[in-house]
């Protein structure tokens, strides 16, 4: 065994050229010494015995065994080189996959991370765009920019939080200074011989309002921060602002219908006049807030919080 060990640590010691050429001299010599057996091994193992000439049946009968003998060895050593070979095969074949498998997954990951890098691009460049279309002077192109990105926001979870930041200040801004960041009107010079009254919520405000309310359902809940936004008179339908921070929101003549604010923060809002149609005041947090005159039907106004409000002609009569 050991002598075995040796020889094959010594093969595997030269260069591939002179082990193939050792082994088929090993070969060579193994084949020829394998015919001499058959031929004269008989003689060699059991020459006391056997004649050289005039062969008896006996001698037959020896000589045979023997030869049966040797062939089955012969055959044995044949398959067991066989099986060792198919073995090795096997494995080398097995190692090839893995190798391959694993040639696989990395090359997936790379044309994944490649995917996601594009798409990432994608993302960037159509935010790019839909924050140039926010921006401009135009109504048309102001709501394409807000529905852009909605779609960014339902595409991308990494942008959610931003698109919501960037709606947020979209609806708080121009109600506070009638202006867009470089200094000109909401509206463009074509639009202003059919200018919306200052009573009404304008069309773009009110588009951004209602896609801040219908944003996807994700693990981390967003609160939308509307502190000071002008909403006078808008009407707004069946848009969740559960929780959002609405201090000081101006809601004077507003309709909102189905519009969810539970656990809204409402401190020092106004709200004269408002109408609340089958939605959802419950928690509401409301201190020094103005309810006069609001007119609130099929409304959830649970454990609102109400300190110091004015409720003056409030008609809570169908809460």
């Amino acid at each position: 065994m050991r002598a075995l060990q040796r020889v094959r640590s010594i093969m595997r010691c030269m260069k591939p050229q002179t082990r193939r050429l050792a082994l088929a001299v090993m070969g060579t010599a193994a084949a020829i010494g394998y015919v001499l057996l058959l031929w004269r091994g008989p003689w060699w193992i059991d020459g006391a015995h056997l004649r050289e000439k005039n062969l008896q049946p006996a001698d037959g009968v020896v000589i045979t065994g023997f030869r049966t003998m040797l062939v089955a060895v012969g055959a044995g050593a044949i398959t067991g080189l066989g099986l060792h070979y198919t073995h090795r095969n096997h494995r080398h074949a097995e190692k090839l996959y893995e190798h391959s498998q694993e040639q696989f997954a990395h090359l997936r990951e790379k044309d994944r991370e490649q995917a996601e890098l594009t798409r990432e691009g994608q993302v960037t460049e159509r935010y790019v765009e839909a924050i140039k279309l926010l921006g401009s002077g135009n109504l048309h192109e102001r709501l394409g920019g807000i529905y852009s990105l909605e779609r960014i926001m339902n595409d991308s979870e990494r942008d959610h939080r931003t698109v919501v930041e960037v709606l947020s200040a979209f609806v708080r801004t121009p109600a506070r200074d009638g202006s867009r960041p470089n200094g000109g009107t909401r509206r463009g010079a074509a639009e202003d011989s059919a200018q919306t009254p200052s009573t009404f919520l304008a069309p773009d405000a009110t588009a951004a309002l209602t896609v801040l309310g219908r944003q996807p359902v994700r693990q981390s809940h967003l609160v939308m921060d509307l502190r000071g936004a002008r909403l006078t008179g808008a009407t707004i339908h069946d848009v969740d602002l559960q929780d959002a921070n609405l201090q000081g929101v101006e809601l004077t003549g507003a309709r909102l219908e189905g519009v969810v604010l539970a656990g809204a923060h409402l401190a020092s809002a106004t709200l004269t006049g408002a109408t609340f149609w089958e939605g959802d005041l419950s928690d509401v947090i409301a201190p020094d807030a103005n309810f006069t005159a609001v007119n609130v039907v099929g409304t959830k106004f649970t454990n609102a919080v109400l300190t110091r409000a004015i409720l003056v002609g409030a008609d809570l009569t169908h809460v």
